[in-house]
């Protein structure tokens, strides 16, 4: 990673950066990366020490960086944390949404609380952050957000229904705000990690923790983050191997609607689950758009959304 941050060292020179949880593993990887692109860097993390420590390495490789403490469903707190970043270098350019919690319980044996105590971090702290950087962006008309989701959301893990159910929120969240947000100027989108942190410590063999350093997984935030961003992407990344995931259409069947409808979608199951033709909606209305537009007697549709 050194070597590519020392090759493209000036692209986001005068950004200012926040990172959340990013005092070790992905964060700490991801601070270091945009700091060695000449971003500014605001480190954020529960532990005061290990915030004021990256901000430190930051800073003795000739970036510019400050540690703050705070938990991300502090929303004073990270009310706070914009409003000093703001008066350190008047804008925030990038937020970075990373922090977060692992409660793993199968179903049966989790407790609501450890449910909501995930929900809380990734989707609500991710929530709080965002909001406190919003308007920001909207009046500089130049912002760029990352989610961080998970291969858990996007497919499923056992054992992990609390953090998938946060982790597929937040691409439901990139996808409405990347709409909201374009004609200002803000590109919103979705990084799925894979990476040996402190989450999966005793889970990984250490042949795999070695091939899954989260320093493989932060120069992808270049693509996400960067002026030629693009946005409502999900960028899966780990080990070095970078891929693109999407939220799918198929053409599916009309198969009318009356009696023996239930009937007849059981019957056309094969042919609507058919992916061939499967389209990636610009934006929610699609689906209603389409399925009005279907049948015999389309009524004319208007386009809505955008």
């Amino acid at each position: 990673m050194e070597n590519e941050v020392e090759h493209i060292g000036g692209t986001l020179r005068g950004r200012v950066a926040i990172v959340t949880g990013a005092g070790g593993g992905l964060g700490r990887s991801h601070a270091l990366m945009l700091a060695g692109l000449g971003a500014r860097v605001v480190v954020n993390d529960m532990n005061a020490a290990a915030a004021d420590q990256v901000a430190a390495e930051i800073g003795a490789t000739g970036g510019e960086a400050i540690g703050f403490a705070a938990s991300v469903t502090d929303e004073p707190r990270i009310g706070e944390m914009a409003a000093r970043a703001m008066e350190t270098w008047g804008r925030i350019d990038i937020l970075v949404n990373n922090a977060g919690i692992l409660r793993d319980r199968s179903f049966a044996k989790m407790t609501v609380a450890e449910f909501r105590d995930v929900v809380d971090v990734h989707l609500m702290g991710s929530v709080i952050c965002t909001k406190s950087v919003w308007e920001i962006m909207r009046e500089q008309r130049h912002g760029r957000i990352v989610m961080t989701t998970s291969s858990s959301g996007l497919f499923g893990n056992f054992g992990q229904s609390n953090y998938a159910a946060a982790k597929m929120a937040l691409v439901g969240l990139m996808q409405t705000l990347a709409l909201e947000g374009e004609k200002y100027g803000i590109r919103v989108n979705c990084l799925a990690p894979t990476a040996a942190t402190a989450m999966t410590h005793g889970l990984l063999t250490p042949e795999a923790l070695d091939r899954l350093s989260p320093e493989f997984v932060s120069p992808g935030l270049l693509a996400l983050v960067g002026d030629d961003a693009p946005t409502r992407a999900i960028l899966c990344a780990g080990a070095g191997h970078f891929a693109r995931s999407n939220v799918t259409l198929t053409q599916g069947v009309h198969v009318g609607t009356g009696k023996g409808t239930a009937e007849r979608v059981v019957a056309d199951w094969g042919r609507i689950g058919d992916r061939t033709g499967e389209i990636v909606p610009d934006y929610g209305f699609a689906q209603m758009e389409r399925e009005l537009a279907s049948g015999p007697a389309a009524p004319r549709v208007k386009a809505v959304g955008g």
